[in-house]
């Protein structure tokens, strides 16, 4: 079917132009969001004759599940089916999105309180090397808790504070792109990616944890053991930057931040536990955790007289949050669906099954794609190429799904294009492309393919 053609080339130049949204000079949201509505339209439009000679098993499924839809005429079947599939998949795209949400939600009341300049009073050393391998495990494990782009926006603040000279803040800064990404890969909530795979049920937290965490460790010690070489043996860093005046009301005490930050992290940290034990809804876990932050500052901002206090209440702090990232993983997820509906992505998946016998390789080149294609369009394609299946390579928890979350996060470390953390990076600190390609791409590559083989090796 030409329609088939149609849209996949729609879907590629699409993830393109969101790769180049610099060059462009067009928002990410605003093309991937258009490129929905167009490929559910064709859907919409083609699906009558595409099913007619490619009927995906699920329509027949669907059809089977409902007897009453048996005496329908066919093109009353499919619209049947269109509606339910549209309905469906904008709920499983919905329970991401209120993650994403709330996430960013709860970042945007930790940092207004000031709550991540604990981290900064708790770094006492001067030491370049030093600081290298604290600023790198710190950001590890904080991506792990709070997402690998929320952590770099973070570690960025922290370390303009920390280090005055640019040449040093910006192989900081790269470190720091490559240890949220290898940090965000062995969470389930680390990267939206992994997100995906484990509220899809591709995978459940404590495998991936145990299974990744080895691989992405290598993945980010080999290339920082090489970047320590960059400062020489003992140098130091100058005097720390004069801190800038606090204009936080009284009652933000140092003890209070402490909290808060502690509540913060908790509330994320939980959100795995509370479904393994309650079954709760991811989305559900964290929003939890944004109302005991709600309810804790708003407290305190009404009992305050401080006249700053009523730019610190959540429902003030909502004004900030990026809400044109949510529309871009709608458009995004939403366009794979629609792919996955019309069938496209099941001949990929035969297409590739032929050509490798080994499902492994497929996830390390998507890892290699990765660095300059979106991650979040890559991984969600190929949840709709390979479904979940009982028995085989593709059941919850297989080798395939394993890997792929640590290829796909990873891999996006190896151009500073290839993650939001690297685009965010680029973007804050001014850093060139040519700059990261020359100076971290070749270890990263290294790193990477460290971090494959002690996968393999271990499991």
């Amino acid at each position: 079917m030409v329609v088939f053609y149609i849209m996949a080339v729609l879907f590629i130049i699409g993830v393109i132009l969101i790769a180049m949204e610099d060059i462009v000079k067009i928002n990410k949201a605003a093309v991937a969001v258009g490129m929905c509505i167009i490929l559910w339209l064709l859907t919409i439009l083609s699906a009558g004759g595409v099913f007619t000679e490619h009927p995906p098993h699920f329509f027949n499924n669907f059809i089977a599940g409902f007897p009453k839809f048996a005496s329908l005429s066919y093109p009353e079947q499919v619209t049947r089916f269109l509606e339910v599939a549209v309905t469906e998949s904008l709920g499983d795209v919905a329970t991401t999105l209120f993650f994403v949400l709330a996430s960013m939600a709860i970042i945007e009341v930790l940092d207004s309180h000031g709550s991540f300049s604990v981290i900064t009073r708790a770094i006492k050393t001067n030491s370049k090397r030093k600081l290298l391998w604290i600023f790198a495990f710190i950001t590890f494990f904080m991506s792990a808790l709070l997402g690998n782009l929320a952590t770099v926006i973070v570690m960025i603040a922290v370390i303009n504070k920390i280090v005055p000279e640019k040449k040093d803040s910006l192989i900081y800064a790269c470190t720091t792109i490559i240890a949220a990404n290898a940090g965000g890969s062995w969470s389930p909530i680390g990267d939206v990616t992994t997100l995906l795979l484990w509220t899809g049920g591709n995978l459940s937290a404590t495998h991936q944890i145990s299974h990744v965490l080895p691989s992405s460790l290598t993945m980010m010690c080999v290339p920082l053991a090489i970047t320590t070489y960059m400062f020489k043996k003992g140098e130091t860093i100058s005097e720390r930057p004069t801190t800038i005046k606090n204009t936080l009301p009284e009652y933000i005490t140092p003890r209070f931040q402490s909290t808060l930050l502690i509540i913060g992290i908790l509330s994320l940290g939980m959100v795995p536990v509370l479904q393994s034990l309650f079954n709760l809804p991811p989305f559900m876990g964290v929003l939890l955790g944004l109302v005991l932050l709600w309810i804790i500052t708003d407290i305190k901002s009404a009992r305050s007289k401080d006249p700053n206090s009523t730019r610190l209440k959540v429902s003030t702090l909502f004004g900030k949050l990026d809400i044109s990232t949510i529309f871009f993983f709608l458009g995004i997820l939403m366009s794979v669906k629609a792919l996955d509906t019309i069938g496209i992505l099941t001949i990929l998946s035969e297409g590739l099954n032929s050509l490798f016998d080994n499902h492994n390789a497929i996830a390390f080149l998507l890892g290699i794609c990765s660095s300059f294609l979106d991650n979040v369009a890559l991984v969600a394609a190929t949840m709709g190429m390979y479904p979940l299946a009982e028995t085989g390579a593709f059941i919850a928890d297989s080798s395939f799904w394993t890997f792929l979350a640590y290829c796909c996060v990873t891999g996006g470390s190896i151009l500073i294009i290839g993650s939001a953390a690297g685009v965010t990076v680029m973007g804050i600190e001014k850093i060139s492309f040519g700059y990261y390609l020359k100076k971290f791409t070749p270890i990263i590559l290294l790193g990477y393919v460290a971090g494959a083989l002690i996968y393999s090796l271990l499991f």
